[in-house]
């Protein structure tokens, strides 16, 4: 599947469905699929392994699911973001949502 056609209904399929997240992905986006499988510790490496904005943002999006509010809210503004405050399911779609129309 291309960049271009994956939509955030296959980036959801394809965490339901698939082994590895789309091989053509960014570091970011790989980061949020690992965390969208609960595989917090991959996630964390991957969004650590980058230090563009789009990576700060699911970094900040990772401290603040494991409860560290103080740690994500230094990657919430390294990524330019608000914090996060609705549901873990919510602001992962979003950022899927946004890191997938950067890559169109």
């Amino acid at each position: 599947m291309s960049k271009e056609t994956l939509t955030l209904d296959d980036f959801r399929k394809s965490i339901e469905e698939e082994e590895e997240p789309p091989a053509n992905a960014s570091i970011a986006l790989q980061a949020l699929w690992w965390a969208g499988k609960a595989d917090w510790q991959k996630a964390h490496e991957l969004a650590q392994s980058d230090s563009g904005s789009h990576a700060s943002w699911v970094h900040a999006y990772l401290h603040r699911q494991e409860g560290d509010e103080g740690n994500a809210g230094y990657w919430y503004s390294r990524a330019g973001k608000p914090e996060g405050k609705g549901s873990f399911l919510s602001e992962l779609e979003q950022i899927a949502s946004v890191l997938l129309e950067a890559e169109r």
